[in-house]
């Protein structure tokens, strides 16, 4: 029976993830999106739902206590996790879904989904991270701080991915992700 392909998205806070995939699927519905929980609060513009579901630290629980999660980890002081019925009802359905998911989740999925492709986003230079994090302007000091520190951790894990790719420029890093897709869709026989 054919399965689809789960694609797994990692990058250090502020590589420009959400930007990244925003952007591809404007323009490309080759994949599905997963959509995580997080107990953060909501940025400017992110819709629940859609962007995140948003929840409160006890329905977060919950749904961790009731294994509705493929993956979960506490990031920067707030819980994310990927649900899990949504992922599996996709792969069993053959379509293929992506999941954008910090370093500590992907190596959870990596245990549970070997045969998954890993792509990292890095981003050009430590100080246009720093840069970016600034201008995102959602974060005070002291958490940029913390991201930046656990970047530089993060980094580490590049050995552990199928593909590396520079978000130097957006739209490279879209056509370089959408391209990925398609090879690997090609290999599969999609």
């Amino acid at each position: 029976m054919a399965t689809g392909i789960l694609f797994i998205l990692s990058g250090p806070s502020g590589v420009g993830k959400g930007t990244v995939l925003a952007e591809l699927f404007n323009e490309f519905s080759g994949v599905n999106y997963s959509v995580s929980a997080t107990t953060r609060k909501p940025r400017e513009g992110e819709v629940n739902g859609q962007d995140y579901f948003f929840v409160d630290e006890q329905e977060f629980a919950r749904m961790l206590a009731n294994d509705e999660f493929i993956e979960s980890a506490k990031v920067h002081n707030n819980y994310y996790g990927t649900p899990k019925k949504y992922v599996d009802d996709c792969l069993k359905n053959n379509k293929d879904i992506i999941l954008e998911i910090d370093i500590q989740g992907a190596e959870l999925v990596r245990a549970k989904y070997p045969e998954a492709v890993y792509i990292f986003i890095v981003p050009p230079s430590f100080n246009e991270l720093e840069n970016r994090l600034n201008k995102r302007g959602s974060e005070d000091k002291k958490t940029r701080r913390l991201r930046l520190k656990n970047a530089r951790t993060e980094m580490k894990e590049i050995v552990n991915y199928d593909y590396i790719v520079v978000n130097d420029n957006l739209q490279y890093t879209v056509d370089k992700i959408k391209n990925i897709i398609l090879k690997e869709q090609e290999l599969k026989g999609d």
